[in-house]
């Protein structure tokens, strides 16, 4: 287990680059900062992504755009491959996301929300806590190729807030905690702003212009219910067998 002399393992894992810029860079760039080593993963490389570019040019400039905000932070970068609005909740699936868990090793786990507005983050919450379960169980094997090793233990799981923070009929969700992420926001700001390619696409299919003025609203809007001027809500995973005592925000505090 970690402790203070070696912080715990992060691993951020959503479906599209710019999710976890959006909803936990904050958070991780605390923990950054407290020694922890992080992975960034997005399950795909965002090849919808566009009006104007097809598949695999928008999924290449959205690979490099998510390496750059990784870089910003001192993380690891990881793509998983799957394709935009095909993530599927099966057994092929399962054994590539717990390859990414084994690979990643992680201590604490940050992911997609159960109930979001689409499915691609619908199925990623499911697949990531099935594979933090998978992941230690010996003869769950993941028929990738140079197979990573079994974890030693369930990682401690937590979910972001979905985009907004509201359900499918645009009812608040509910929290368990509200990071303070004030002292970090601008490098959050920076890292989204990475992901130059969004804008005119978010304007498009979402209806958001300044997708940036986006994020500081939202996350205004949860530092406000902490006497914050940013922050960042989180809900911990708790069902059986996985951990009960939160060791994220247990490294926050250190």
């Amino acid at each position: 287990m970690p402790n203070e002399l070696t912080p715990p393992r992060i691993l951020a894992i959503h479906a599209h680059p710019d999710d976890i810029e959006i909803l936990c860079a904050g958070t991780l760039a605390i923990l950054k900062d407290k020694g922890c080593e992080i992975v960034i993963a997005t399950m795909t490389a965002g090849d919808k992504g566009s009006a104007e570019m097809g598949q695999e040019e928008i999924a290449r400039v959205r690979r490099a755009e998510a390496r750059k905000a990784a870089e910003m932070l001192g993380a690891e970068c990881m793509c998983l491959e799957f394709k935009d609005l095909c993530i599927e909740f099966n057994d092929d699936s399962r054994k590539r996301v717990t390859e990414a868990v084994r690979r990643a090793r992680p201590d604490i786990v940050l992911t997609a929300p159960p109930v979001d507005y689409m499915n691609d983050h619908e199925m990623t919450s499911k697949l990531v806590r099935d594979a933090c379960f998978a992941a230690s169980v010996p003869n769950y094997p993941t028929e990738q190729w140079d197979p990573a090793p079994i974890t030693k233990k369930i990682p401690h799981l937590y979910y972001v807030d979905p985009i907004e923070g509201v359900d499918w009929f645009g009812e608040p969700t509910p929290y368990d905690f509200i990071v303070d992420v004030t002292e970090t926001f601008k490098l959050k700001i920076d890292m989204l702003a990475c992901h130059e390619s969004q804008r005119a696409w978010l304007r498009q299919q979402h209806g958001m212009d300044e997708y940036l003025d986006s994020c500081k609203r939202w996350a205004k809007k949860r530092g406000e219910q902490v006497n914050a001027e940013y922050g960042e809500g989180f809900r911990q995973h708790k069902g059986h067998p996985y951990p009960h005592d939160n060791l994220l925000l247990e490294t926050l505090s250190r």
